[in-house]
């Protein structure tokens, strides 16, 4: 019995010492983990101040005759930041990016576009007279506002619409070809409706989530989307490295 109790007694003690050694394992691996971010990080903010400073010439002329549309979507958290918005713009208007769409999920940024114009310098204002369009002209910039409730409304429109052409077709025997919805019919209904909107080339994500968080999918068939961190720790040099990084991509349309 007491040998027994003694290999019981070694087996607990080699799990211990099993248990431990994965433990501290796990521990070195996230430190080295964390230490590779925080290299990554300083070699990121040295290129973005290199970048900013004008000392990498690469990056000076930037070639923006490929970004004719710029998406920005923002999570629901940052969308609330009107300042670093702000800060946003007026540095994508000082690099001479034209049209712009300001995106979130929620709809905040819409709700906070009043405060966010009057923050950008020299901003003035043209709104139609009609109150559901979303496009604002600034001085040198197109700005337009978007939220998830657009394209779910949009889609629910063009539906509506492809339904009611159905029936009519079908109340007036017409072919059965012509029922037949595809991807172009989808697209032309969504433009009938106003929803349509131009694409963007580009769209830049800020936020925990690498993902467009819901942008209207019809709309970036062929955009390049890119990551970019947390909106508190945007930086100008990333921004000019990202819009840099797309105009040298040669993009392949396939049909």
């Amino acid at each position: 019995m007491e040998f027994g109790e003694e290999i019981r007694k070694a087996k607990h003690s080699i799990a211990q010492i099993g248990n431990f050694g994965l433990l501290l394992l796990w521990c070195i691996l996230h430190f080295l983990v964390n230490v590779w971010y925080f290299l990554l990080e300083i070699v990121h903010a040295v290129e973005g101040y290199f970048i900013s400073s004008g000392l990498l010439k690469r990056y000076k002329a930037l070639n923006l005759g490929k970004l004719r549309y710029l998406a920005i979507v923002v999570g629901s958290e940052e969308a609330y930041q009107t300042s670093e918005i702000t800060k946003l713009l007026q540095w994508l208007e000082t690099i001479g990016v034209k049209h712009v769409c300001l995106y979130d999920t929620e709809g905040v940024l819409k709700k906070s576009k009043e405060a966010i114009l009057e923050k950008m310098n020299n901003a003035t204002v043209f709104q139609e007279a009609d109150e559901n369009d979303k496009l604002l002209d600034l001085k040198h910039m197109s700005l337009e506002f978007a939220s998830y409730s657009d394209g779910k409304g949009a889609v629910a429109k063009a539906a509506n619409l492809l339904f009611t052409k159905y029936i009519t077709s079908a109340n007036y025997g017409g072919d059965q070809e012509h029922r037949i919805f595809t991807e172009a019919h989808m697209t032309e209904a969504l433009r009938a409706v106003g929803s349509g909107g131009p694409e963007p080339d580009l769209l830049l994500a800020y936020g925990p989530t690498r993902c467009h968080q819901g942008f209207p999918a019809w709309r970036i068939r062929y955009t390049e989307i890119i990551h970019m961190g947390s909106l508190k720790s945007m930086r100008h040099g990333s921004l000019l490295k990202a819009i840099y990084k797309f105009t040298m991509v040669r993009q392949n349309f396939g049909k």
